[in-house]
């Protein structure tokens, strides 16, 4: 399965899942049934923009696929709409469960709400299977992939899941006290569960969110600078250069490196065969897949051009 193609597959479920879950949730009075789906509805928006970015990256590495005027806007391609999707789907995430929080938090202040259980444990069961089965298929998935829309959407997954199976157990321990003596924790059962859910949500995309800004932001990886530096340094000493400037960063998927080599003055001429072969080289050791890479190699004698 390609990556567009599980993201099409999740998006569908992902409504399916929404749509259960706001009709389960009105019908058994659940606050935190519904947020539930309203949560997975903004996810499944999110997913459709990704599927959209994901699509627009792939088409822009097979040459004349695109149409000419994106082409021609776009001419740096479309990576950098990989972290601001990314960042933009943590912090709407945060921003739902925030806004569940308060309003679970007020409901417990004014003594909770009926919920009707049984309807409520029917939902939980089914959207937990859901869950489960997506985060697996996903899993296998992303194993040949390694794709950062599907790792994204998996852990999307695995937290919808986390949410629902906290969910059916407070739905059967409900139950469980309904007619006791322990009655009187049913009106609560729903909002405290809410409550719960959101604090175990809210901080878990804070990595995301952190990851994407930094790309955003161009803010340079400290493994991928000394790996470019150590094959630059290599390259100035076996070509005989002055020195070298690196610019690295990471944006999305793709790998941006720009490399300027300070030759002496008074090197000898070289064909620019010789130039290019010099080019590949310097390519092969940095490595990575060329569709997923930004890589610019120049060659001066003036050091104010490399810097």
């Amino acid at each position: 399965m390609t990556e567009q193609g599980f993201l099409r597959v999740s998006i569908a479920m992902t409504i399916f899942v929404a749509a259960l879950g706001i009709v389960f949730g009105l019908l058994s009075g659940s606050f935190s049934i519904v947020f539930d789906g309203v949560y997975s509805l903004g996810d499944a928006g999110m997913t459709i923009l990704a599927l959209t970015v994901s699509s627009l990256i792939a088409r822009s590495t097979q040459g004349d696929s695109l149409p000419g005027v994106l082409r021609n806007r776009f001419t740096m391609g479309f990576w950098h709409l990989e972290p601001i999707v990314l960042g933009l789907n943590g912090i709407l995430l945060m921003a739902v469960a925030i806004y569940a929080l308060i309003n679970a938090v007020l409901t417990i202040a004014h003594g909770g709400y009926e919920t009707r259980f049984d309807m409520a444990i029917v939902y939980a069961t089914i959207t937990l299977l859901v869950c489960v089965t997506m985060a697996w298929i996903g899993c296998r998935t992303n194993r040949r992939l390694r794709s950062d829309f599907v790792s994204l959407d998996i852990r999307a997954w695995m937290m919808s899941g986390g949410i629902t199976a906290a969910l059916l157990v407070a739905f059967l321990a409900g139950l469980a006290v309904k007619d006791t003596p322990l009655s009187w924790i049913g009106p609560y059962v729903d909002p405290v569960v809410l409550a719960l859910v959101c604090l175990v949500v809210i901080p878990l995309p804070v990595g995301a969110v952190r990851q994407a800004f930094s790309e955003i932001l161009l803010i340079t990886p400290v493994e991928l600078k000394a790996h470019v530096d150590r094959v630059a340094a290599e390259c100035v000493e076996r070509e005989g250069f002055l020195t070298y400037r690196a610019y690295v960063a990471k944006v999305g998927r793709a790998m941006q490196v720009e490399l300027y080599f300070v030759a002496p003055k008074d090197q000898p001429p070289k064909p620019l065969e010789e130039w290019d072969g010099i080019r590949d080289r310097v390519g092969a050791a940095i490595g990575g897949e060329e569709k997923d890479r930004w890589l610019t190699i120049a060659f001066t004698t003036d050091v104010a051009w490399a810097e």
